[in-house]
């Protein structure tokens, strides 16, 4: 109800300013026809003025129509430098903020749903540098007055910041117009006093609040590095820590560019996701769907048949694959691109040196320039009763013990309802293990939505795992040589026998053990860092999952440009971390990927969406492959093509979601996918018809029926 009296009171003053001709009133030669009637009135009720003229001044820019420039003219005219200013310097602001606020109160809301997502890294910028934003738009005339005023008030910065940055950043300005007002009989026209000098130090002033920022930023930085002696020479323009996915880009990108470089890596080349995590599972998942279907031939019009298979020889292979990816991250790759490869455990002993343990005794240490680290992650363990001398695996450990065995345990407990205790509890099913997966939550894979996770549990049901959803562990027992472990939940307690606990309850970053502790770098559940990257060392960084806050490989690629970049070449230019759009994919069968916000996110965030789904089992492709499981699920602005999210379930998911993320990335809406030609028949060709699923919702149904109209006149 607010908001409609506040549009229906602006729509009619502004009706009334047009419709009156008002603004020939607040022209430079107006006021200077009436100058000298203005001044009499001015000196024969002097408060009676002044009152009017505040009012006026104060009415007209909350209105945000033109003429705020002529009235300050007339306050230098009418009552002098002194009275003038004062007068302008408050009417002006209280206005400017008045016109704020309803802009605020009546468009903020419905700009903020429509274009959310596009503004987060606007509004995120106003919320720390809004003062900043503001009080250089306000030492600039030239800035349209009331723009300012309008825009502002469309992002969250706070009211009371808003007045006083107003109040001050416009008083110079005021001064200068107000005291060209004294002098009104010698000025033509309004570039007189916007002369481009004038406008030229009015740019010089606003540049002063980030020179002062830079400057600060320096003595913080001096502050910090004050306890440290700064090497006069470095011996390495950068070193990273850690020859994960973040550590191996890094490295790589400084040597590109002819930096020196030292990477150190205490154990592996190529860090989890080749040793632990993304390749191994991936060769595990194959050799395990090769099972599922041999056991589900009579789908595809064979025999069905229990696969037999030598389990050390699927680890085997498992670790073959490993061996054939080794050589992309080793040793000698990289030494091969200018990388100085060291073995061994690194620990920063001050802003700029680096002392490494070598796995061979030595002990090395190295100035750089810079640093990044890049130390990855390692499984969660929960502090379980019983745990620790149980004989737990986890997604590190689980690898090498499996490859020793020559059949599969029988009884495997999953601990954790996550994507890798998913993608593990399917694959060792179909490989014949009996699998008990436990989730504390109600839902397995919790950050998508429930339909997604509907369909994931029903998948892995169907693969032979039981998923106890709501259980809680207790504790791990022993008796008589047997494991098993004690959950809570579903009416009472229950007891489930193991040969096998996986424990997969997520992972941590790596925070101990190479120094930040002692150089007092910020650590909260991550290494703590700016939008740069870098931590309260302006000269030390972090990517990876060590950083955060997405524990993906290919995120961990992504952060360690910014990271490398910016350590390199940010005396010139910085850049932001870029997390606008972020894909990722569980590869349980079927497969579910997504890339921006899902429906449960929507609705917590409160942004305002339309969703259209296209199912798979209408997708000729998926029917010809019996791979008719799942859907893909588009989230739009309201009434626009433009894409907020997508969620895929389905064969290839990971795959078919490319194209949605190249879309989302350089803005492109669902009107361009439907209009791409795709091959006939593919799995992609389902997002073409999501697309025209969306079309046919959003179709024009009036100029439907018009044309309809006229195709039945055409007939006769």
């Amino acid at each position: 109800m607010k908001r409609t009296v506040i549009a229906i009171v602006f729509a009619l003053a502004l009706a009334a300013w047009f419709l009156l001709d008002l603004g020939q009133y607040l022209t430079l030669d107006s006021l200077k026809a009436q100058q000298q009637q203005l001044d009499a009135f001015a000196k024969a009720q002097p408060l009676v003025v002044i009152a009017a003229f505040f009012i006026g001044y104060v009415t007209l820019t909350a209105l945000s129509v033109p003429g705020a420039a002529i009235m300050t003219l007339a306050a230098g005219a009418l009552f002098g430098v002194v009275v003038g200013t004062v007068l302008v310097s408050f009417a002006s602001s209280i206005g400017a903020t008045l016109a704020f606020l309803a802009s605020r109160h009546v468009l903020r809301d419905g700009v903020q749903a429509r274009f959310g997502a596009r503004l987060k890294p606007v509004n995120d910028g106003i919320a720390r540098d809004g003062a900043f934003y503001l009080f250089s738009l306000r030492l600039v005339p030239v800035f349209p007055f009331f723009a300012v005023n309008l825009l502002m008030g469309l992002t969250p910065i706070r009211t009371r910041t808003f007045y006083w940055v107003s109040q001050v950043g416009m008083l110079l300005g005021t001064v200068v117009y107000v005291n060209a007002g004294t002098q009104l009989a010698r000025i033509e026209s309004l570039s007189d006093i916007a002369s481009p000098g004038l406008i030229g130090s009015f740019v010089a002033l606003a540049a002063l609040p980030w020179i002062a920022r830079w400057i600060m930023g320096l003595i913080r930085a001096r502050r910090i590095y004050a306890r440290w002696k700064r090497p006069r020479r470095f011996d390495r323009n950068m070193v990273v820590i850690g020859a994960g996915a973040a550590g191996l880009v890094s490295s790589l990108i400084a040597a590109t560019v002819k930096a020196r470089v030292t990477l150190v890596e205490a154990g592996k080349m190529g860090g989890d996701c080749l040793n632990y995590g993304c390749v191994p599972s991936k060769a595990l998942i194959k050799s395990a769907k090769v099972a599922h279907a041999m056991r589900h031939a009579d789908a595809y019009g064979f025999e069905p048949s229990t696969p037999q298979f030598s389990f050390r020889k699927v680890m085997a292979r498992v670790h073959d694959v490993i061996a054939a990816i080794e050589p992309h991250d080793s040793v000698e790759r990289y030494t091969g691109l200018g990388v100085d490869v060291v073995k061994g455990y690194a620990k920063i002993i001050d802003p700029w040196t680096v002392e490494i343990a070598c796995n061979d005794g030595t002990v090395e240490r190295l100035t750089a320039r810079a640093i990044v680290i890049a130390a990855g992650a390692e499984p969660v363990v929960p502090a379980l009763p019983g745990l620790a001398d149980s004989g737990y695996l986890t997604s590190d450990t689980l690898w090498e013990h499996f490859a020793r065995l020559d059949e599969i345990p029988r009884r495997i407990v999953v601990l954790g309802g996550g994507p890798i205790g998913c993608e593990l509890a399917q694959a060792f099913a179909r490989l014949g293990a009996q699998v008990s997966q436990v989730e504390q939550g109600e839902r397995i894979l919790s950050r998508e939505d429930d339909d997604v996770s509907e369909l994931a549990r029903a998948a892995l049901t169907a693969s032979g795992v039981t998923v106890l959803t709501g259980h809680e562990a207790l504790r791990i027992e022993q008796r008589d040589g047997q494991r098993s472990i004690v959950l809570r939940g579903g009416g009472g307690d229950i007891e489930l026998p193991f040969d096998a606990l996986i424990v997969a309850v997520g992972r941590k970053p790596r925070l101990t053990g190479y120094g930040l502790e002692d150089l007092g770098i910020e650590i909260e559940r991550t290494v703590v860092t700016d939008e740069y990257l870098a931590t309260i060392y302006p000269n030390i960084f972090a990517a990876g999952d060590v950083a955060g806050p997405y524990q993906l490989t290919h995120v961990a690629a992504h952060q360690a440009w910014y990271a490398s970049v910016n350590a390199l070449f940010g005396q010139f230019r910085k850049f932001k971390a870029d997390y606008r759009v972020i894909p990722w994919t569980t590869f349980i069968d079927p497969e579910v990927a997504r890339v921006g916000i899902n429906e449960r996110e929507a609705r917590e965030q409160g942004i305002a969406h339309d969703v259209t789904v296209y199912p798979m089992h209408d997708l000729d492709r998926a029917i010809a492959e019996s791979a008719t499981q799942g859907f893909v699920k588009v989230l739009t602005a309201p009434g626009k093509d433009r894409v907020l999210g997508v969620t895929i379930v389905g064969e290839h998911a990971g795959e078919l979601l490319a194209e949605y993320v190249l879309a989302m990335k350089h803005g492109l809406g669902l009107n361009k996918i439907l209009g791409t030609i795709h091959t006939y028949p593919t799995m992609a060709e389902a997002n073409k018809f999501a697309a025209g699923e969306w079309k046919k919702k959003h179709a024009p149904q009036t100029l439907l029926k018009l044309v309809e109209r006229y195709h039945t006149w055409r007939r006769g």
